[in-house]
């Protein structure tokens, strides 16, 4: 397995890669799919939430993130 990495796609997912483990808010682990890369939904659209389901193409997402405030 490589690396763990989080990649913040554009208008798009979270691609996860790696062992990184997933907690809801109650603290209990997310299964997430053994071995393989998966993605997380940023749009709030999908039906298989935390995962994306590719909801944001149809939803118009945009993810453009906003740069860094100044101080």
């Amino acid at each position: 397995m490589s690396e763990p990495r989080i990649t913040i796609r554009e208008n798009g997912s979270l691609r996860i890669e790696g062992e990184i483990p997933l907690f809801d808010p109650e603290g209990n682990l997310v299964p997430t799919p053994e071995g393989r890369p998966y993605s997380l939904c940023r749009c709030g659209a999908s039906n298989r939430r935390p995962f994306c389901d590719g909801s944001h193409k149809a939803s118009h997402f945009d993810g453009t993130l906003a740069g860094p405030e100044a101080d």
